[in-house]
């Protein structure tokens, strides 16, 4: 594919227009939240209870690459990277009540990438709107289909599965996908209640006719139905595309992340086992990934994460020239992110990246940045300075180690899990 010029200003007004359906389907949810989740909490809560019970009922599919995947991701040279994929696929006795669906789509694609060190997770989303060439590839149930040109990133689920899916983000980033996941609309709404909602900041009215959401500017704590309908909008968001529901998207996920790392979530077995069968119940897994060894494996790396490490990433697109509503990869930004994706290494964001349906919380950098209570004194320390306690020296520490961290250039959309941001309201919808 030929070098894209990125526009001039990367918030442009361009719609990102939705797949034409045959019937009446109103546009899809993300539901990858669930997914999330559960890989932060399934191994606590396997430790509360048995790996077994968990998994027993767990769909699984094997990719073409299963053999080469080892029993445990940490021992994935050059880090892990696994697929994460949130379809429309609705079962008779769904909570979602929304019109039949002619085809099942893949309408969130979120590659993680674990560092091999589990120092940073990297969540990279791919648009629903991009326009790819398709590799030949083996569907989930052994079928073969070609290759083929122009096709957008978002009928790849219904086509061949979590396989074919795989092998396209495979050939896009030049990156090995060994495991992988999709969760149905339901997983998000059951994991909002088991979280007891997750709070998101709106800065106008959200109002969409498309979803039925209609919230005020504020901070609005979302579950169950709520929770869905916010991360289906994409109207009600930023410029109305689907670019502005990724980072309106990221907005919720950063929360969720938030509530389940720092809000004593981890400390409740009670809750993580809630979280964690409500998702896998509402998944199917690659084999590489079901086995309660290998979730287990996955959930120590992460249990050590902070807000901090997790980043979450726009893949980087321009408008496709040649299809009004869609889009194309930006070679030069994509290669900047996959090298470093490839070489393992960790990186930071730019300043003032935030996507089209996102803004920083200013009030939350406001309550940040006050001043401490008059009167607070430096806590005591074991080190005989001004402050210390009885005088004593305590050994030193060893000194940190170092690691090169890159910069990624700002025209990279997204935010880390530490950030406390907004969804842009917008009521064109």
């Amino acid at each position: 594919m030929p070098e894209q010029t990125r526009p001039t200003s990367r918030r442009g007004a361009a719609r990102h227009g939705r797949l034409r359906r045959r019937g009446p389907v109103r546009s899809l949810v993300t539901v990858v939240a669930g997914a999330l989740a559960v890989l932060l909490v399934s191994g606590a809560s396997l430790a509360a209870i048995t790996a077994q019970q968990l998994t027993s009922s767990v769909t699984s599919v094997a990719l073409p690459n299963a053999t080469e995947a080892p029993a445990e991701i940490t021992a994935m040279t050059g880090g892990a990277n696994i697929l994460l994929i949130g379809s429309d696929q609705r079962d008779p006795d769904s909570a979602v009540p929304a019109g039949v669906v002619d085809g099942v789509r893949n309408d969130v694609n979120i590659l993680l990438h674990l560092s091999e060190d589990q120092s940073q997770l990297t969540a990279v989303s791919f648009p629903r709107d991009l326009m790819i060439d398709r590799p030949a590839c083996t569907g989930d149930d052994g079928t073969a289909h070609d290759a083929a040109s122009s096709v957008q990133f978002n009928t790849l689920y219904e086509l061949g599965g979590i396989s074919c899916t795989a092998a396209a983000v495979e050939q896009l980033t030049g990156l090995s996908v060994y495991y992988g996941g999709m969760i149905t609309f339901d997983g998000v709404i059951e994991m909002s209640n088991a979280l007891g909602g997750v709070d998101v900041c709106v800065t106008d009215r959200i109002r969409d006719t498309d979803t039925g959401l209609d919230l005020s500017a504020g901070t609005h704590s979302l579950q169950g139905y709520d929770a869905l309908q916010f991360l289906r909008t994409r109207h009600g968001v930023g410029d109305g595309s689907d670019l502005a529901r990724i980072s309106s998207q990221q907005v919720f996920l950063s929360s969720m992340m938030r509530t389940i790392i720092s809000g004593g979530t981890l400390s409740n077995p009670a809750t993580l086992y809630k979280l964690a069968s409500a998702a896998l119940s509402n998944m199917t897994l690659t084999s590489s990934l079901s086995s309660p060894d290998t979730l287990v494996s996955l959930a120590l790396a992460l249990k050590d994460l902070q807000p901090a490490d997790i980043v979450f990433v726009q893949y980087p697109v321009v408008d496709d020239p040649d299809q009004a509503g869609r889009v194309v990869r930006s070679d030069a930004d994509a290669a900047v992110l996959e090298a470093a994706l490839q070489a393992d290494q960790q990186f930071t964001l730019g300043d003032a990246t935030e996507g089209r349906g996102s803004t920083a919380d200013e009030s939350a950098a406001a309550a940040s940045e006050a001043p401490a209570a008059s009167g607070s004194t430096a806590p005591e320390t074991e080190t005989g300075e001004p402050g210390a306690a009885g005088g004593t020296t305590a050994p030193a520490e060893p000194a940190p180690t170092t690691t090169t961290t890159t910069t990624l250039p700002s025209t990279i959309t997204g935010q880390t899990a530490a950030e406390a941001t907004c969804s842009v309201g917008s009521s064109r919808g």
